[in-house]
């Protein structure tokens, strides 16, 4: 499968619409954030300049600080792909943020999100 399109995506992009599937779900963009920070180690500023450079998910993920090392952790069916099957590390990596959004627009506790 070609996911030069994905990679390609703006982060930028699909941020916003992170944070309204949250806020549909009575949670807030700081939960988002959290979550955020947790899979790849930016901080605040860091993740506000990636947005304001307009930084595609292939970039974003490269040059992320520290992907957690829990996330092999996030397991389950994403897009109809189960996540530890996925071969394709970024595709694997973009497939960890979409999971733990949709994770806590479920509802799931922040430990149980971070798996703490």
């Amino acid at each position: 499968m070609n996911n030069t399109r994905v990679y390609k995506m703006s982060f930028a992009g699909v941020y916003p619409h992170y944070i309204l599937k949250a806020e549909k779900k009575g949670r807030t963009k700081d939960e988002l954030d959290e979550i955020i920070f947790w899979l790849t180690g930016y901080d605040k500023q860091s993740l506000q300049k990636i947005i304001d450079n307009k930084t595609d998910f292939e970039t974003f993920f490269a040059q992320a600080p520290q992907i957690n090392p829990n996330a092999s952790k996030i397991t389950g069916v994403i897009c109809g792909y189960r996540i530890e099957e996925i071969e394709d590390p970024l595709m694997q990596k973009i497939r960890y943020l979409d999971k733990l959004v949709d994770e806590l627009a479920k509802g799931k506790t922040m430990d149980k999100i971070l798996r703490k």
